[in-house]
């Protein structure tokens, strides 16, 4: 993203989280380095940082003084500042997280509910959000991010089959959850969710551009580049779980024959597994997955393949092991400086991370094109600063 602030009349809130978005991303940094770097005077960033130090979003540090004079302030991010909601729904049941802002988790409930309807899900939603709003210590709850399986918008494809919310067709989710929880709302694919929160908090964080594979009981994935996951045209890139791999396979829930996620998923174990059992089940999926990340590779060329998800921690990581050796790839080079596959941290924080960065990102980060807010900002309506 490029920082550059506004001189526009009513551009203050945009230059407000321009400078935010700017602590975040460098601190800890001064506030002249600030202003070089969003191109609006010292004076005008000193004014807002201000009014963020107000509500508690940044702190500061001087360095040890080597001359005469206050030295310079270094500013970032107070973790504690502010907290999100990330919700994430899957057929399998509800988990929520409080996150704050370093993306620690402070507090998590799972909720087992199968499969979870919509009305029940919003109503425990709404109650989790209710007790989680209590562990803030009366500090700025930004919004709630839920994260669900896609693909979105699809007739033949969303919500149909095993591995979707086959009852949530026609459910205005960002609506209901703002209604459920009285805060802004925001709602992304599981698998894009997963990948966000990688590359802010996982092993996706040293890398500029990376593909995340996300095995929840589908398959899918999405690329990352700069921090930013690649949603394609409609937002449902990366479903390659409906890529038709095995010529007139088994018929998947969307019409086709052979889809990946048919063998290769947390459904296609639950559903195999216990007919052939686990190693048969690794055996027969391994082949599979090495072709699908092959095939990855050649079409985005990324610098790693990270592999994460839902999945049983345990069996997941044999199915990765079985996949080896991967066969020659346009990632298959000299000089590598990171192994063509890497595993996520365990279990679905990533999600719940990505869930929570979606209500950070929508609520503090500058939104291109938009430089003025309404009156009821959420971000700043409690400040006391003219």
């Amino acid at each position: 993203m490029s920082l550059r602030g506004t001189n526009q009349e009513f551009g203050r809130p945009y230059n407000r989280r321009i400078v935010l978005e700017a602590i975040r991303q460098h601190g800890p940094v001064e506030r002249a380095e600030i202003a070089r770097r969003v191109g609006l005077t010292v004076q005008t960033v000193a004014n807002i940082i201000r009014e963020i130090e107000e509500l508690g979003l940044i702190s500061g540090e001087r360095a040890h003084k080597k001359s005469r004079g206050s030295p310079p302030m270094s500013l970032t991010l107070n973790p504690q500042g502010a907290y999100a909601v990330g919700v994430h729904v899957t057929p399998l049941g509800i988990e929520a997280a409080l996150v704050d802002l370093a993306g620690a988790i402070v507090a998590a409930r799972r909720l087992d509910i199968s499969p979870p309807g919509p009305e029940e899900s919003f109503r425990e939603i709404g109650r989790l959000v209710k007790g989680f709003r209590a562990q803030t210590g009366g500090r700025l709850l930004v919004g709630a991010g839920l994260a669900m399986p896609g693909p979105f918008d699809v007739e033949s494809m969303s919500f149909v089959g095993p591995t979707t919310l086959e009852s949530w067709r026609g459910v205005a989710v960002a609506q209901r959850l703002s209604d459920a929880t009285g805060l802004a709302a925001f709602v992304e694919n599981d698998m894009a969710a997963a990948a966000l929160g990688e590359s802010l908090h996982g092993a996706g964080r040293n890398v500029s551009a990376f593909y995340y594979l996300y095995f929840g009981l589908g398959l899918g994935g999405a690329m990352v580049k700069d921090g930013v996951p690649l949603r394609g045209f409609h937002g449902n890139a990366g479903e390659i779980g409906h890529m038709p791999l095995v010529p007139d396979g088994q018929l998947c829930s969307c019409g086709n024959k052979g889809c990946l996620e048919r063998y290769v998923s947390l459904e296609a174990f639950q559903r195999r597994g216990p007919v052939i059992g686990r190693r048969a089940w690794i055996a027969e999926a391994a082949p599979l997955l090495r072709n699908a990340i092959v095939t990855i590779e050649n079409l985005f060329d990324p610098e790693t393949v990270v592999i994460g998800g839902i999945m049983d921690d345990g069996l997941l990581d044999a199915l990765v092991s079985a996949a080896d050796p991967l066969p020659t790839s346009v990632a298959d080079r000299k000089g590598r400086t990171a192994p063509r596959l890497m595993r996520s941290a365990p279990g679905q924080n990533a999600v719940l991370r990505g869930a929570a960065s979606l209500a950070f990102s929508g609520v503090l980060s500058p939104r291109l094109g938009q430089t003025d807010a309404p009156a009821n900002d959420p971000l700043f309506a409690r400040s006391r600063v003219a």
